[in-house]
Formats: structure tokens, sequence, C-alpha cells
């Protein structure tokens, strides 16, 4: 049963095919409402088309998935309203060039305009300036940003901002529409160890606060459930096996150049994009 804060995301034989090939399949899964999940394989093993498939921006092409109780893809657009994207490259990234003040402001204008009820689109402008500021500074501190130690506080453009800022502030402006789900991709890629144990820290106290996470890694901390796409059958771990494991599992070592197969994958993984209508 669903927490009022994290959604339960189930898949079974899930898969996504394109052109080409297949994205994934074969993709496995039980997390309950506030799981950390981890979608671990190499770059181009179709992580990224399982965490859009499981957020209702990818339509799958067999199997079976559910999220907070929504079927996919049958659901579709109502999981895209119950879930939300941290930094998805090509799909959900900062603009450089704005500042976080800015990214901010617009979120919180958005949330306003497309998921607000018409009682609270009529009221006060103080009192929905006041509402939508609070939800700003709920948001900034789950995602452990503080604004004010930023080189120019609030002005301070995304491009001067380090890796982890930018995942931080990316991980609050998702946070600002209280979704159930919030999926990340490329969660410890160009980090150093530090960071990344401090990028799973964060991520785990959002999982802790009760909004289920997925997130796509080269490698997986050990306590996550595990979905792993380097393979033909893909397989999630339960809740009971990620707090038994004492290792983190080994990822495969990605190589600088890539083989032939990875670049197939690639090449499906695109046009899987173009084919299944990504929203």
């Amino acid at each position: 049963m669903d927490s009022p804060h994290g959604a339960a995301v189930t898949a079974e034989d899930f898969g996504l095919k394109g052109p080409r090939g297949w994205a994934f399949r074969g993709v496995r899964l039980d997390a309950p409402p506030g799981a950390l999940v981890a979608i671990e394989g190499p770059s181009g093993s179709g992580r990224t088309c399982l965490l859009l498939a499981l957020t209702g921006r990818m339509r799958p092409t067999e199997g079976r998935a559910e999220v907070g109780g929504l079927r996919l893809p049958r659901q579709m657009a109502a999981v895209r309203r119950v879930s939300a994207l941290g930094p998805v490259p090509g799909v959900s990234e900062l603009d450089p060039a704005f500042t976080v003040a800015e990214h901010l402001r617009e979120r919180a204008l958005l949330q306003r305009r497309y998921d607000g009820s018409l009682r609270a689109l009529l009221r006060p402008r103080a009192e929905r300036t006041a509402t939508a500021r609070s939800r700003i500074e709920a948001a900034l501190d789950a995602a452990g940003l503080d604004p004010a130690t930023l080189p120019k506080a609030e002005r301070t453009s995304v491009r001067d901002l380090e890796r982890l800022e930018a995942l931080r502030l990316s991980v609050a402006l998702a946070l600002i529409g209280r979704p159930l789900l919030l999926a990340v991709d490329d969660t410890d890629l160009k980090l150093s160890d530090a960071e990344r144990a401090e990028a799973w820290e964060l991520l785990r106290s959002v999982a802790d606060g009760g909004t289920t996470v997925l997130a796509v890694c080269s490698q997986a901390p050990g306590d996550a459930i595990t979905v792993r796409t380097d393979n033909t059958a893909t397989t999630g771990t339960t809740a009971a096996d990620a707090t038994d494991a004492s290792e983190p599992a080994e990822a495969p070592e990605a190589t600088a150049e890539k083989t032939t197969d990875e670049k197939t994958i690639d090449e499906g993984t695109a046009d899987a994009f173009a084919e299944t209508g990504r929203a």
C-alpha cells in the first residue's frame, strides 16, 4: 500500500524495443514506497530509457509495470503527474544562463499554473507568493542546497555551479511539485568518491522522507534496491535483498572507446526516443 508521499514501483518482464533492437528487456522490480532504487549499468545499456519508461515518459513495448497503482503504459499521463525528473540530459537539463533564483521562480510559477487548483489560483497574490516561497524553501532544505553559500547567492548562474550543487538544484526543482516518485539520471557521473557519497546521501535522505527515488548510476550503493541493465535479463533486488547486501555490486568497467555492441545500443536508444513519443 502506498504512503502519502511515495509510490510503490513494480515491473515484470518490462521491455522497450526500437527499430534497431532492445533498449532494455526483462526488467523485474518490486520496490515499496520511499525506496531508493538504483538503475545500474554501463553507458549505452538502456538505463535512461528505463528511467523514462518507469516515469511515464517513454512507452514500453512489453511486460507490465505499476507506479503507485497506476499501470504502464495505460496510465502514462497519470504516472507523469505523480513523478518528477531531476537532471536527465536532453530532457530536463538546467539552463546554464539562468540563475538559481530564476530557475526556482520559473518552476514555482509553472507548478502553480499547471498543478494548482482553481481555488488556489484565486487566492490573494501575497498568499500565493508566500505559499510558493514556502514550497521553494522546503525543497531547498530537502535537497541540502543553501543559496547563501553560493558565490553570488541566488544570483549565481547555473554555469558557475559545481556538479554536486547543480544536482542539488535539479533535485530541489523536482521536489517543488511534491512528487511521489523522483527520477535522477547520471547520479555518479564526473563525481569524486567524496562527492559520490554526498550525492547518494542526498537521494537517501529524499527517500527517507517518503519519496520513492529512481537513480541511474554506474555503480549502485549496497543499501539500494538495484536493477541492472548490462544483460538481457534485468532483475531488480527486493527491499530485503538490499538490506541484506553487505557489499555494493561490482559494476562493469566502462571503456573509453565504446564497443560495436554499445554503439548499436546507443543507436537503438536514440531510435526508441523517436519511436515511442517521449513526453
